[in-house]
């Protein structure tokens, strides 16, 4: 990864919270012309720095009421299990994240789902999917306090 100056991340800033803005706004607001902003942009997307721009939905506007996480453990533990786990959980359409964890469970997944039987139904698939899963635990959100996609750019 290169290396940011103050201006990249000054730019990163401001595109996590208005990845629409326009370049000339962005220019003005990090005291470049527009040339050399849009250049930076462009240099940061051509070497991974900045990944994507998406769209924010309401989860609600679509039915999707529930955030849920699950604890997975399995009960084997080999790279050719965690492949087999890895390319199961990918193909699941609600999970909407997932990570290999230390500690006593092997896998956290983050999922929106539209209710209990959503739910029933991403269990199921997530064992029918994992063979080697020994145990699951799941844990339903009764309120979310603060998500953010936002990376600190200060240090």
């Amino acid at each position: 990864m290169p290396d940011l100056d103050r201006i990249d991340r000054k730019i990163l800033e401001i595109l996590q919270r208005d990845g629409r803005i326009s370049m000339t706004d962005l220019a003005q607001q990090i005291g470049l012309s527009t040339s050399p902003c849009s250049e930076r942009v462009k240099r940061m997307e051509r070497v991974g720095v900045i990944t994507g721009y998406q769209a924010r939905i309401q989860p609600q506007a679509l039915g999707k009421t529930l955030l849920v996480f699950v604890e997975i453990t399995l009960s084997s533990k080999s790279d050719d299990v965690f492949e087999k786990v890895r390319a199961g959980l990918l193909h699941i359409p609600d999970v909407q994240e997932c990570y290999l964890v230390s500690g006593s469970f092997d896998y956290l997944v983050k999922a929106r789902i539209g209710g209990m039987d959503e739910y029933r139904d991403l269990l199921g698939s997530i064992l029918n999917r994992l063979p080697v899963a020994a145990q699951s635990h799941s844990y339903v959100v009764m309120e979310e306090l603060k998500e953010s996609l936002a990376i600190r750019t200060d240090r």
